[in-house]
């Protein structure tokens, strides 16, 4: 992937020990709450990782690990907490967005849009028809997201026959919540695949150690509304 640039952000992919530092310390920063404890996992290895950066410094990450056949979804991220099962029948490529992060001190727009339009490149040079991923919300106390979550399994459930089935020892059932009379608010990440056309699976975990609940989200690339997808394409081929 070549360099994308939007006025003062360039999205690159990380090249070399410094690079993967520099994303270590904003994942740090995002996901150990500034704990002096790495973010480092063995699924960084097999992963490509997309840097978004603004006067040299990091203002954005996400990795990014392709699945070429059905069989290899074991060795994701996702499949520690949910049997993907259902998903193998499923076309390939798939393509797993992990370590979503933006850095608090920046919050312009600019930054996760640029983000969503690197990965648009990735996802026409590997040819995927399925993105997939885990979405987070703070806190692994689902009492907190109770109102969220209702709104998801009444508006946002995918389809039956291939959502993933329960692995994670703590996890809460949103088919048995409520539902709101207003949308909560949601995650950047989440909001923004449920734009698209995503949709996240029956049950959130509870993560306790990056202390987060999360819902396994999935957005097919078919299914992305045709004027959403030509913005996207329009940002990715103008950098």
């Amino acid at each position: 992937m070549q360099p994308l640039t939007r006025g003062i952000y360039t999205a690159r992919l990380a090249d070399g020990l410094q690079d993967m530092d520099a994303a270590l310390m904003l994942r740090q920063l995002c996901f150990r709450a500034g704990q002096a404890r790495s973010d480092l996992d063995r699924f960084d290895a097999a992963c490509r990782h997309v840097l978004v950066t603004a006067g040299g410094g990091v203002v954005a990450c996400f990795r990014v690990q392709k699945f070429a056949k059905a069989q290899s979804l074991s060795d994701s991220y996702a499949a520690q907490f949910y049997d993907l099962t259902p998903l193998e029948p499923q076309p390939r490529p798939m393509l797993e967005l992990g370590r979503f992060c933006l850095h608090p001190a920046h919050t312009d727009p600019d930054i996760l849009r640029l983000g969503w339009a690197a990965l648009t490149r990735l996802v026409d040079d590997t040819r995927a028809q399925l993105l997939f991923g885990c979405s987070s919300f703070p806190g692994a106390d689902a009492h907190k997201h109770l109102s969220a979550l209702g709104h998801l399994a009444h508006h946002h459930l995918g389809p039956e026959t291939i959502r993933p089935q329960r692995r994670a020892p703590e996890s809460i059932d949103l088919r048995l919540l409520a539902d709101t009379t207003h949308t909560p608010p949601l995650p950047p990440l989440l909001k923004t695949y449920l734009s698209m056309g995503g949709w996240v699976s029956d049950h959130a975990v509870l993560d306790r150690d990056l202390d987060t609940t999360h819902v396994f989200t999935a957005l097919a690339i078919a299914a992305i509304p045709p004027a959403r997808a030509r913005a996207l394409r329009l940002i990715a081929q103008s950098g």
